[in-house]
């Protein structure tokens, strides 16, 4: 299993009561084969439409981490600690926890 047969999604509800949800997958690119695409993006996702996106460190085969990021962001945006943003997501993105 990988991501990329699976993204990892986790469902995120802001203090204001705004529902985010927080996908881990390869990078959307039409110009390069999807086997070609090694970069794993962090997006979030708010009534449909793209509210943020950054690229992680992780690569494809790093399930298992991608699920624990998703879940320490969801922790953080539902404590109010992050904004639903990516400069706020960024430094997340950047580590592997």
């Amino acid at each position: 299993m990988s991501l990329r047969g699976q993204p990892v999604e986790k469902e995120a509800t802001l203090p204001d009561g705004e529902r985010v949800l927080i996908r881990i997958a390869l990078a959307s690119d039409g110009y390069v084969p999807r086997r070609e695409v090694h970069t794993v993006t962090l997006e979030l996702v708010a009534d449909e439409r793209v509210q943020a996106t950054v690229n992680t460190v992780l690569d494809a085969a790093q399930v298992k981490e991608a699920r624990h990021l998703a879940a320490e962001v969801a922790k953080r945006l539902e404590s109010g600690e992050l904004e639903p943003t990516a400069s706020a997501i960024e430094a997340l993105a950047d580590s592997i926890l």
